[in-house]
């Protein structure tokens, strides 16, 4: 507020005493000088009629009755007095800790919300209450034929659980709140499942519950329906189509297989190469790995006797073996073998034909 203006307009707003419970509001701008005033603390009272009744939920129990409604309740209430010791059990009714009470009197919904837990009071023959119940309520949704978003067929079913949250709404606004909420869970399942690939629907189940309870709370939250979860149970897919998967799942494990075979073969064969070079360089090392696989051997139960010899036993009977060999080569070019006669049949025919 800047400190030279003197005054300064503002909507006023009369509040009466705390007793008095009257509060008068007025749009007109009023010209005040600035004065401290002394702070008094009010109480601001609204009255029942300036609120709306039961979150915008509108009802009748607030209006005028006519003559018939006074008339029957002027009766009701004599037929009580003239049965009173008896009519103690018809008019008193409980309900449990997870239930309430919604009544109607003469078709109108009576001032004070729903009643419960515990006793409330009904006029005979002009009061009509319904109950209902609090506590969490799970069904299964029908198996869905669904046409995925890639036009795969998939048979989906799932399970709801939800609880009433407000009475009234659900005994005024839906006839039936339980089979109502059933039939927009099998419509919301097959419109989710209908925007998602297969692949989708097999690996983000729990993305695809999380947005179906979002969209079926706020489908029900005017029927005073609250839905908690929603689960996927199974996807069934059709027979050839699993079949299918199958070849290709074992046939992508074959070829993973074969690859790694592969790769062992190779790792093995570096490592051979490097053992033979190692034992290569220390004729002692071949012995060793003979002793070792004898060793091996014998833990086994057979008859097989393996003898290692070692090569260079043999080396000089090979040497001179390889040598002779050799030499009868060369003595057979450097000599040819002279031509076989003619065959008296060879002469005989050289006679003849001269």
């Amino acid at each position: 507020m800047h400190p030279a203006s003197p005054h300064q307009h503002r909507s006023r707003l009369h509040v009466g005493s705390p007793g008095s419970g009257q509060v008068q509001a007025s749009s007109s701008t009023e010209t005040f000088p600035l004065t401290p005033q002394p702070q008094h603390q009010h109480t601001v009272h609204i009255p029942p009629s300036a609120s709306l009744p039961y979150q915008g939920l509108k009802t009748s129990e607030n209006d005028d009755m006519g003559c018939v409604e006074i008339l029957a309740t002027a009766i009701s209430v004599l037929i009580m007095i003239l049965t009173f010791p008896i009519s103690v059990f018809i008019c008193f009714k409980v309900v449990s800790e997870y239930e309430r009470a919604v009544i109607f009197r003469m078709g109108r919904l009576r001032s004070g919300g729903a009643r419960g837990p515990g006793v409330f009071f009904v006029l005979p023959c002009v009061d009509d209450y319904y109950p209902v119940d609090l506590r969490t309520v799970s069904f299964d949704v029908p198996p869905q034929e669904v046409l995925s978003k890639d036009s795969v067929t998939v048979t989906v079913d799932a399970v709801v659980y939800y609880r009433i949250s407000d009475p009234l709404k659900a005994v005024i606004q839906v006839y039936n709140y339980s089979h109502s909420t059933s039939l927009l869970a099998a419509t919301t399942l097959r419109n989710v499942l209908g925007t998602r690939n297969l692949s989708e629907l097999l690996t983000e189940r729990k993305t695809i519950s999380d947005t179906m309870q979002m969209s079926l709370d706020e489908a029900t939250d005017p029927w005073g329906v609250k839905v908690e979860r929603v689960e996927i149970k199974d996807v069934s897919l059709p027979t050839a189509l699993q079949r299918a998967m199958a070849a290709e799942a074992e046939a992508a494990r074959e070829a993973r297989a074969k690859v790694i075979a592969a790769e062992g073969e190779m790792k093995s064969s570096r490592a051979l190469r490097e053992a033979s070079e190692i034992i290569s360089a220390s004729p002692s090392a071949l012995q060793l790995r003979y002793l070792q696989t004898l060793s091996s051997i014998s833990t086994e139960k057979n008859s097989t006797i393996i003898f290692p010899l070692p090569m260079e036993l043999l080396t000089p009977f090979l040497n001179s073996h390889s040598h002779g060999s050799h030499q009868q080569q060369q003595q057979h070019n450097m000599h040819p073998h002279p031509p076989a006669p003619a065959t008296p049949l060879h002469r005989h025919q050289h006679q003849h034909h001269q």
